[in-house]
């Protein structure tokens, strides 16, 4: 469906909060980092999923950056709707491997299954990657990399970041994500890219044109939050009420942007 990409956003309060921008959105994927659900446990997770559940439109919880196999059995129980391998840590095959494992489990419970070929830069919670650490997709092994592992979404690494992207500005490698494209479309994935927060309007245009489909954002609506926080008006409930209403204004943006408003 070229032109439009849904939109994961990181969950930032700990009662579990879904923004639902009512008969404006698409798909939606409210997305539990490791490191919040370290602070919130399984009762974070409940409480995103029924929000999600209770919403009007379209919303499923994802859990994200499943670096640790214990972090992702456990989150094969607790009712996510989809999860995301990163074995990006890992030699080629061990991540294959690793991948793989936990793909079998999980489309036996009928999650979606992303995972992550190459290794981003930048630091998203309590996870930082170096420079000198990351590295691209390699096109090479990708064919491999779906095939063995079974995975229903590719998170490309094209030069995007976690977290700020540097004063120069993003630097995309697009004839790489051009090329990811045509392979995901022979093999029935999806691409995703991490690191979305501060794209122009012109790359977020290009790179759906060259096959994203979920794009996700963290820095950006924690921003907002802070910056909510930095100047509080009135008591505790207003202060909670405006970081609220900080976040779901980017979430909208976000929605309008990547062409996803109006498809519920």
């Amino acid at each position: 469906m070229l032109g439009v990409a849904a939109l994961t956003y990181s969950l930032v309060r700990n009662d579990g909060q879904i923004f639902e921008i009512r008969n404006k959105v698409h798909t939606t994927k409210n997305k539990v980092h490791p490191g919040a659900f370290k602070q919130g446990g399984v009762t974070l997770v409940a409480c995103c999923i029924s929000a999600a559940e209770e919403a009007s439109v379209p919303i499923t919880v994802h859990f994200d950056h499943g670096t640790s196999k214990q972090e992702l059995l456990e989150s094969l129980e607790l009712g996510f709707d989809s999860v995301m391998v990163d074995g990006s840590h890992l030699p080629f095959k061990d991540n294959i491997s690793y991948t793989k494992h936990i793909s079998n489990l999980a489309h036996l419970r009928d999650m979606l299954v992303e995972a992550e070929l190459g290794r981003l830069s930048g630091t998203e919670d309590d996870l930082t990657v170096k420079d000198y650490e990351a590295k691209l997709t390699d096109i090479n092994q990708a064919e491999e990399f779906i095939v063995e592992t079974g995975i229903d979404a590719l998170a490309v690494c094209i030069g995007n970041v976690h977290g700020k992207y540097p004063a120069s500005g993003p630097n995309l490698k697009l004839d790489l994500l051009k090329d990811l494209y045509a392979l995901s479309l022979k093999k029935r994935v999806f691409l995703v890219l991490h690191g979305a927060s501060g794209l122009s309007k012109e790359l977020v245009k290009g790179c759906i044109e060259r096959g994203v489909r979920k794009f996700n954002v963290n820095t950006e609506v924690r921003k907002a939050y802070m910056e909510s926080l930095s100047s509080p008006k009135g008591d505790l409930v207003h202060v909670m009420a405006s970081t609220i209403e900080a976040m779901k204004a980017v979430v909208a943006e976000k929605m309008h942007l990547f062409g996803s408003a109006g498809k519920a």
